[in-house]
């Protein structure tokens, strides 16, 4: 059996252990492969895993040995699943295993946006606070969430961990899903109402062609004032040259992104000046707990692909 991991650097960098994957069979693991390094590399293999190397239709074609493609993501978007399934190879997918991560990291972006602790500590560390003339100070508004509305977009496992947390602080849930759930601490409403009404607005839907930019500069001229937007699901999502303006104009109040449409994003990214906006590069799904239960599935997949009987496969 040989197998080929095309890029697993980001899941493993050093901390984790690829041994399970290694006694399935001989295996390659390359921590990143371009583009042109993709046939050499996967032309013998029979079992091919990914994270975020795209795997083409004509890549596809290339590889008259494949049977599997691991994708080390809930998202398969980087593998053409239609392509897979007419060579008859499998695509199977891990979903769920981030979700209290991602949701924990939503909370640390929000508290971020409430509170600035990171501007305000680094202002002490630069001595202003020893040259203060009060025993405190503050450069933003500092907000209480209690009362405050939070509205969810799509609400699936990681929105319902995130209203779980945010109820904890005493925050009302309002929230938009395509299959609303019985929920009596959950209002479903409307996309556009939930714009309008929410306090903050975080982005918890997957990424489909009538989404992309599903914020755009009509639904921010929507939102309050003094709300915050949050995304960390899908960069996409947002047309990002809108929310820019949006946040330079004063428009909404802010704006914390965990995701780009590109990434890495280029140099002159217009959020990366724009006002009251906090990003971080990609790691809700990163923390090593995340990132293990990642493994364990990826490889439990495998397992059960050569135990014929295939689990969470995407292209069916």
């Amino acid at each position: 059996m040989n197998i080929v991991v095309l890029d697993g650097h980001t899941l493993n960098p050093g901390d984790l252990s690829w041994d399970a994957l290694r006694a399935l069979g001989t295996c390659s693991i390359h921590d990143r492969t371009a583009p042109d390094q993709i046939a050499p590399r996967a032309r013998d293999a029979e079992i091919l895993i990914t994270n975020k190397t795209v795997l083409s239709r004509d890549t596809i074609l290339q590889l008259p040995k494949l049977r599997f493609i691991g994708v080390l993501a809930t998202g398969f978007n980087v593998v053409d699943t239609a392509a897979a399934r007419e060579r008859g190879v499998s695509v199977c997918n891990v979903p769920g295993y981030g979700t209290k991560s991602v949701a924990q990291l939503v909370m640390a972006l929000l508290l971020e946006l409430v509170h600035r602790t990171g501007h305000h500590a680094e202002t002490v560390r630069a001595g202003r606070w020893s040259q203060s003339p009060d025993f405190c100070y503050w450069d933003y508004p500092l907000i209480e969430l209690d009362g405050l509305t939070l509205g969810i977009v799509g609400y699936g496992r990681i929105g319902e961990a995130v209203a779980q947390v945010a109820r904890a602080f005493g925050m009302k849930i309002i929230a938009q899903s395509r299959t609303p759930k019985k929920n009596e601490s959950v209002t479903f409403v409307e996309l556009d109402t939930l714009f309008r009404e929410a306090d903050i607005i975080s982005l918890h839907c997957p990424l489909t062609p009538e989404n992309k930019g599903l914020v755009n500069a009509a639904r921010l001229a929507l939102m309050k004032p003094t709300a915050f937007l949050i995304n960390t699901a899908r960069g996409p999502l947002i047309n990002e040259p809108e929310l820019a303006a949006a946040l330079n104009s004063g428009r909404i109040a802010g704006a914390a992104l965990d995701v780009l449409s590109v990434e890495p994003p280029p140099a002159d990214h217009p959020l990366f000046t724009a006002r009251n906006c906090i990003l971080t590069p990609h790691i809700a799904w990163a923390t090593r707990a995340a990132r293990a239960r990642l493994m364990e599935t990826a490889v439990a997949n495998l397992k059960a692909f050569l135990a014929g009987h295939p689990q969470n496969v995407v292209n069916l």
